[in-house]
């Protein structure tokens, strides 16, 4: 079916973006696509990887491909993992069941978020596989445990723990669109307003997918039922106080694979490595925190430069593609996130959608391997990337 309003069929994540964009209410399409301040970081995400260039080469044997990858001992077929994306389930209804459900049948790791809109055991219930938890320090750490402990219970086997939201970045998208500010009556008509021109958002995942509240915090925040009551209290519990002897702490409590997320500088990099994480996610949380610094695939040499072996290595922030993905591991990550493209192919054209975006990112990884001689990703290097300029 082609995509109506659009007359097209998706083949990239640009058109899944702009699918999205069509189906979702302004605000929801904001809080998933913008970044902070001017966004200035958010756009170095892609074009950074975009700058990077291969070299083609010719009359190799390349009549077996192989994206098959290993990481912390388990087996995938790409190495890829659909990031934590918080409030998913309000893009999609159920946002994160169907996503997990896609990349099982994929035979690649999802990550949940804390702030995810179906909690741990709802998503547990569709898995058949252990997935993966994202989780903030929050000013109570008995809060903490407690997840840790849910966590545990459903079957998770790797923390993803992110560092880098000390405080919330400016986000302005949010600003303009209303939805972070106060509930003025001039404010509520012109989101309703927006609602109502959304009418098939506000059928499947408006109505259809309730209930739209933070799945793994409910029990904290007892008798809230609108998404403000969960965010006051989040925004409450963001501890700005954290340091290193708390991911020591952390480390003590949780038994499974423990990766550190939002690390921009080699500094960090080792600190992480010092404290026990057994992996570290070079971010600078998809543009969404301090704006003006760094791209993560900018960075990402100077973080291999400095822990090599002594932890995996994942790069977010700009993954946009299959060939973004052979970039990545050309210059030394073990394994990509990619968090907003698989929310735009669930929000535009669900399950379906994913899976398809999935086969294509699949499909170009596969042509570019092929293309620059390289037919087994696990024997990728810097030397298929063009450094010259020419």
């Amino acid at each position: 079916m082609s995509s109506k309003g659009l007359g097209l069929f998706p083949a990239s994540t640009g058109d899944y973006r702009a699918l999205a964009e069509k189906r979702l209410p302004r605000a929801l399409f904001d809080y998933i696509d913008g970044g902070a301040c001017e966004e200035k970081t958010l756009a170095a995400n892609v074009a950074d990887f975009q700058n990077i260039m291969f070299k083609q080469r010719v009359m190799r044997d390349v009549s077996t491909i192989n994206t098959k990858t290993t990481f912390f001992g388990n087996a995938y077929e790409l190495p890829m993992v659909l990031a934590p994306i918080g409030l998913a389930g309000l893009m999609a209804r159920r946002a994160e069941v169907q996503a997990v459900r896609v990349a099982e049948a994929t035979g690649i790791p999802f990550c949940l978020s804390t702030v995810s809109i179906c909690s741990l055991e709802e998503v547990a219930k569709a898995a058949t596989k252990p997935f993966w938890y994202q989780l903030y320090m929050m000013r109570d750490r008995g809060y903490v445990e407690q997840l840790l402990q849910r966590a545990e219970n459903v079957g998770c086997d790797t923390l993803v723990f992110t560092v880098d939201l000390a405080v919330v970045g400016p986000r302005y998208r949010d600003v303009r669109n209303g939805m972070t500010a106060e509930g003025t009556p001039l404010i509520k008509i012109r989101k309703l307003m927006n609602l109502l021109s959304h009418p098939q958002w506000l059928h499947d995942v408006g109505i259809k997918g309730k209930p739209h509240v933070f799945g793994n915090l409910s029990e904290f925040v007892p008798g809230a039922q609108k998404l403000e009551a969960f965010k006051s209290w989040v925004d409450s519990q963001f501890d700005a106080s954290v340091t290193w002897k708390d991911i020591e702490w952390l480390r003590g409590k949780w038994k499974g694979k423990l990766i550190i997320k939002g690390i921009l500088e080699p500094e960090d990099a080792l600190e992480a490595v010092e404290v026990g994480a057994d992996g570290v996610v070079v971010s600078n949380h998809g543009g969404r925190q301090l704006d003006g610094v760094q791209s993560g695939i900018s960075m990402l040499p100077h973080i291999v430069e400095a822990i090599g072996d002594k932890a995996e290595i994942l790069v977010d922030g700009g993954v946009r593609s299959g060939q973004d993905i052979a970039k990545a591991r050309a210059l030394g990550a073990s394994n990509v996130m990619v968090g907003r493209p698989w929310v735009w192919a669930l929000a535009s054209q669900g399950e379906a959608g994913l899976q398809q975006l999935l086969t294509t990112i699949k499909a170009e990884l596969n042509i570019t391997l092929a293309l620059t001689g390289c037919p087994d990703i696990n024997e990728l290097s810097p030397a298929i990337l063009d450094k010259s300029q020419r």
